[in-house]
C-alpha cells in the first residue's frame, strides 16, 4: 500500500481544507465551512477542476463580485466567534485585487479568511499573461504583493509541495486568537495543475481547539489590587469578551461586584443592554452614562479592546485616568501606556471574579451609575419616538427594534447609521448585534448580513443600509437569494452621503459633493430602490414615515425571501444626546470664517488628548 498520493496542488489543497476540523462545545465540525468563488482563466482550471470534485465535503458558491463574497466570508468568521471560516479563490487580475478591500477590514477587525488568488506563471513561459501587473524593476512583484501589508500571513506558492508546509502555517495563524487575522495564499496558476506525490498522512483529519492563554501571576494580582483599590473603576467590554465566550463570566461578575460596564462597537451585546450594570455604548457614539462613567473613573480596565478612537474619544475621554487593558494580544495591551494582563479574557475574568469574592463597588458609584443609566433611557425614548415630519435614522432604528425579535441580529457597517446603532440599538444577547466598524466599510452591508445568516440560517437577520453604501454593493442582495439565505434589507435614503455632510458642515466646511443635490449633475436621479431590489429577485417595497415601516417589516417577517424595505430619511437629524468628541483634523488655513472658528475649538480639545 503506498504512503503517497498523486494530486494535482489545487486538489491537495482541496482535500486538506476540508480535513481541518474544529470543536465547538463538544461538537467536531469543519472549520472551513466552504468555498466562495468566482473563476477565471487563472483558478477556473486548477482550484475550478478540484473544488467540482469536493462539493460534499468542501461546499463551494458562486458570489457576484468578489468583495462580497469576502465580506460575506469575514461575517460568517465574526458571526461564528472566530471558530470557524471560510476560504475565497479568485483570477489572478482584478478578481484578485477586489478583494484587497476585504483583507484590510478582515485585518483590522482581527476576523480569519483564507484568500486563494489565481497568480502568475511560476515558470514564466507565457509571461506577460492575461491581467498580470508587470514591474521593470523587480520581476518577483505580481498584484497579489497589495496583499501582503493586509495579511497576517502571506505566501506565494511556486511549487506544489510548499503546500505542505505553507497550510499548516495559514491554520496556525487563522486559530491564533492573538495572531488571528487574514491569510493569503498566492496560487500560481501553472502550479495549481502540477501533480506531486503527497504524503497520505498530510490529509489525515485534524481537530483544532481554542487555544485559552493564562495570564501572569504578577499581572493579574495587580489587577485585582487596582479593582479592589479604585473607588470608581469602570469595565470597557469589546470584541475580546464575544470571541473569548466571556459574557456570562462578564455579567455574573458585574452582577456580584456592581461593576459598571460599557461597550465598544465590537463588545455590543456582551451585556444585555437591562442588565443592572450596563451603561450601553461608549466614546464618540456612547450613551451619556457611559461617558460620564468614563469621565468620573479612576480605573479604565479594558477587556479584548484595541482602543480605537471612537471607543477613547480620541484618546481623550480616558486621559488623566489609570488604563489597564485585559488582551490576548501583548500589542493591544500596552497601548496608551496600560497596565497589560495579557490572557485569554474568560480565564482573566474568571480568576478576577474568584479573587473579588464578597467584594463590591462603593454604594455611591452604582448610585450615580444607575441615575445615569435612568436620564440616558428618557433620551433614547426622546430620539426613537415616532414623529410627524421625514423620519431621523434614530427614529428608524426604533421602529425596527420594536418589531425585531429578541434573537434578530442587525447588520451595518458605515456611514451615520453605526454611530446611531451604537447609541441605540438595545441588544437582547450576544451575537445580535454586527456592526463591522473597524474599517467602516461601505458595501459591507448586504453581503455581511449573507453571512451572518449563513453562520445561523435560523435567525431573523435585519440589515439597515443607507442608499450610499447600497449603491456602492449590493449585488451580494442576488446572492442570497440564489442561495435561499433570507435577509431583510432596511434602506434608509438620505439622498447621498448624509453623515459625511454633516462632518463637513461640524468642521467649518460648505456643503459639497456629499448630498446628490450638492455634487455636480447633469441630472438630479430619481432611483428606484425597491425596483431595482426586485430586479435582484428580493420582494421589495418603498413605505411613508414610522408606521408605514412598522407594518412593512411584519410582511417582511412573513417573507420566505429576501426582503427589501425604502424609507426616506432626514440627512440632517442625528441624535445630541451622548456621545463625545472626535479628533477630525481642520485646516489651519482658510477663508470661510466657519472653518476658523472649527480649527479655535479644534486646537482646544487636541490639548485634553491622553499622549
Amino acid at each position: 500500500m503506498s504512503d503517497t498520493v498523486r494530486l494535482t496542488m489545487a486538489q491537495a489543497l482541496s482535500r486538506w481544507l476540508a480535513a481541518q476540523r474544529v470543536e465547538i462545545d463538544g461538537i467536531e465540525l469543519p472549520y472551513f465551512a466552504g468555498m466562495w468563488a468566482i473563476f477565471g482563466h487563472g483558478n477556473v482550471a486548477g482550484m475550478g477542476e478540484a473544488l467540482a470534485g469536493m462539493e460534499a465535503a468542501l461546499p463551494t458558491w458562486r458570489a457576484h463580485n468578489e468583495q462580497g463574497m469576502a465580506h460575506a466570508a469575514i461575517a460568517f468568521a465574526k458571526a461564528s466567534r472566530r471558530q470557524r471560516a471560510m476560504a475565497c479563490t479568485t483570477s489572478i487580475g482584478p478578481g484578485a485585487t477586489n478583494m484587497v478591500t476585504a483583507a484590510a477590514l478582515a485585518h483590522v477587525n482581527r476576523l480569519p479568511v483564507l484568500f486563494l488568488p489565481g497568480d502568475v506563471y511560476a515558470s514564466r513561459r507565457p509571461d506577460p499573461v492575461l491581467q498580470q501587473i508587470e514591474d521593470f524593476g523587480d520581476a518577483t512583484v505580481g498584484a497579489n504583493d497589495c496583499f501582503r501589508p493586509v495579511s497576517r500571513y502571506f505566501d506565494r506558492i511556486t511549487r506544489p509541495e510548499q503546500i505542505i508546509d505553507a497550510l499548516p502555517r495559514a491554520m496556525g495563524v487563522l486559530t491564533d486568537p492573538a495572531l488571528c487575522g487574514p491569510v493569503t495564499l498566492a496560487l500560481c496558476q501553472d502550479v495549481q495543475a502540477e501533480a506531486y506525490d503527497y504524503p497520505v498522512g498530510f490529509f489525515a483529519p485534524r481537530v483544532w481547539r481554542q487555544r485559552r492563554p493564562r495570564p501572569d501571576r504578577a499581572e493579574l494580582d495587580a489587577l485585582v489590587a487596582a479593582v479592589r483599590g479604585a473607588k470608581a473603576p469602570l469595565i470597557v467590554a469589546g470584541g475580546g469578551v464575544l470571541y473569548a465566550g466571556a459574557e456570562t463570566v462578564l455579567a455574573e461578575l458585574a452582577a456580584a461586584t456592581g461593576l459598571p460596564v460599557a461597550e465598544t462597537q465590537a463588545g455590543k451585546g456582551a451585556l444585555a443592554w437591562d442588565h443592572r450594570q450596563a451603561l450601553g455604548s461608549i466614546g464618540v457614539t456612547g450613551t451619556s452614562a457611559a461617558n460620564a462613567a468614563a469621565e468620573a473613573a479612576d480605573l479604565i480596565v479594558g477587556v479584548g479592546t484595541r482602543l480605537q478612537d471612537f471607543t477613547t474619544g480620541s484618546r481623550t475621554l480616558f486621559a488623566g485616568k489609570r488604563l489597564v487593558q485585559i488582551n490576548v494580544a501583548a500589542p493591544d495591551a500596552i497601548k496608551q501606556e496600560a497596565e497589560a494582563v495579557v490572557g485569554d479574557a474568560r480565564e482573566i475574568l474568571e480568576a478576577l471574579a474568584e479573587a473579588l469574592g464578597g467584594w463590591q463597588v462603593d454604594a455611591a458609584w452604582r448610585e450615580a451609575n444607575r441615575g445615569a443609566v435612568a436620564e440616558w433611557n428618557k433620551a433614547w425614548d426622546a430620539a426613537t419616538a415616532p414623529g410627524e415630519t421625514l423620519p431621523s435614522d434614530a427614529q428608524v432604528i426604533g421602529a425596527v427594534w420594536r418589531q425585531a425579535g429578541d434573537d434578530a441580529t442587525v447588520v451595518c457597517a458605515a456611514g451615520g447609521l453605526p454611530g446611531e446603532l451604537h447609541k441605540l440599538w438595545r441588544s437582547h444577547r450576544p451575537g445580535g448585534y454586527h456592526v463591522e466598524y473597524g474599517f467602516s466599510c461601505m458595501g459591507y452591508e448586504i453581503a455581511g448580513g449573507l453571512g451572518v445568516k449563513m453562520a445561523d440560517p435560523a435567525r431573523d437577520v435585519i440589515v439597515m443600509v443607507g442608499d450610499g453604501s447600497y449603491l456602492m454593493l449590493n449585488s451580494e442582495l442576488a446572492t442570497s437569494v440564489m442561495l435561499g439565505q433570507k435577509i431583510t434589507v432596511i434602506l434608509l435614503d438620505n439622498r447621498g452621503y448624509g453623515c459625511i455632510n454633516r462632518l463637513q458642515q461640524g468642521t467649518g466646511g460648505r456643503p459639497f459633493n456629499n448630498l446628490l443635490a450638492d455634487a455636480a449633475h447633469a441630472t438630479l436621479p430619481e432611483i428606484d430602490f425597491a425596483a431595482h431590489a426586485r430586479s435582484l429577485g428580493a420582494a421589495a417595497e418603498k413605505v411613508d414615515g414610522i408606521a408605514g415601516l412598522e407594518s412593512a417589516l411584519g410582511r417582511a417577517k412573513a417573507s420566505d425571501t429576501s426582503y427589501v424595505i425604502v424609507i426616506d430619511t432626514d440627512p440632517m437629524i442625528t441624535t445630541e444626546a451622548g456621545g463625545h468628541w472626535w479628533d477630525v483634523a481642520v485646516p489651519e488655513v482658510s477663508g470661510r470664517a466657519e472653518v476658523q472658528a472649527a480649527r479655535r475649538a479644534y486646537d482646544d480639545k487636541i490639548k485634553g488628548e491622553r499622549t
